[in-house]
């Protein structure tokens, strides 16, 4: 029968220190794989989910914003382990932009998104392709959102193109690579509770949100997470390019 052992496997998780992230990395640790976690300011949660986690991770810093960051990032994790087997692109910023107010100031919201939110997933494919094509395959898994297919509010433009950039994106790369045994998938989650997304429940209310979704529960990091190990070890390859949607019945509602 097969299993979700990953023992072997070498993982580059970005974003690995907090939500979303930290509940993936952790259950990939504890399914037996090497990861290299990522973040940026988050120093205090990186340093405890290292202790936490153990030997099998290696956290890495990197300002994904700038594109030198990122490309010694993916140099740095495939020297640590000599190779990488999967790529994880958990990393996104959601900034609440005012779209009546200061241009400027909506541009500036708008560029930081994109840079880290799609341009610096784009090039970690990228580089992840390119080293793939060396080891006769891997996994690519990106962490879209379902606001790529509804949308999101006036406040959140940015973040909704971001992410619909990411599932085109994905889609792409499977139906481009797949004879090279490169797997690529979107993961699209709805409202998580996580740090993050405590400014949209600050800014709406839990009402707004519960009342959206068929379960009476928020989806939690975990559940995100569950579907990320099932991805990477390679039971689900023949879902190559596919979505899926971890929103608690959003959709459906």
């Amino acid at each position: 029968m097969a299993s979700l052992d990953l023992t072997g496997k070498n993982i580059l998780v970005t974003g690995a220190s907090r939500g979303i992230g930290r509940a993936i990395t952790l259950e990939l640790v504890e399914h037996g794989a090497n990861v290299i976690g990522h973040y940026n300011s988050s120093k205090e949660e990186a340093s405890e989910l290292s202790r936490k986690a153990g030997k099998n991770l290696v956290m890495m810093r990197a300002n994904l914003a700038k594109n030198e960051h990122v490309r010694l990032l993916f140099d740095r994790a495939v020297a640590e382990f000599g190779h990488l087997d999967v790529l994880v692109n958990n990393a996104g910023l959601a900034i609440s932009s005012d779209p009546d107010g200061d241009d400027e100031k909506w541009l500036d919201d708008w560029d930081l998104t994109q840079a880290v939110n799609l341009r610096a997933l784009a090039y970690l494919c990228k580089l992840g392709v390119e080293h793939f094509k060396t080891i006769e395959g891997g996994r690519l898994i990106n962490i879209s959102s379902r606001a790529a297919f509804r949308g999101d509010t006036e406040f959140y433009l940015a973040y909704a193109a971001s992410k619909g950039g990411v599932v085109a994106l994905t889609r792409s790369i499977a139906r481009a690579y797949g004879k090279e045994n490169i797997k690529a998938f979107n993961i699209a989650p709805g409202f998580v509770m996580t740090d993050m997304a405590q400014d949209f429940v600050d800014q709406y209310g839990e009402s707004f949100i519960k009342d959206d979704l068929a379960l009476d529960q928020l989806t939690q990091p975990e559940d995100i997470a569950h579907m990320v190990t099932f991805l990477a070890s390679g039971l689900g390859d023949h879902a190559t390019g596919g979505t899926f949607d971890i929103n608690a019945g959003s959709y459906v509602h």
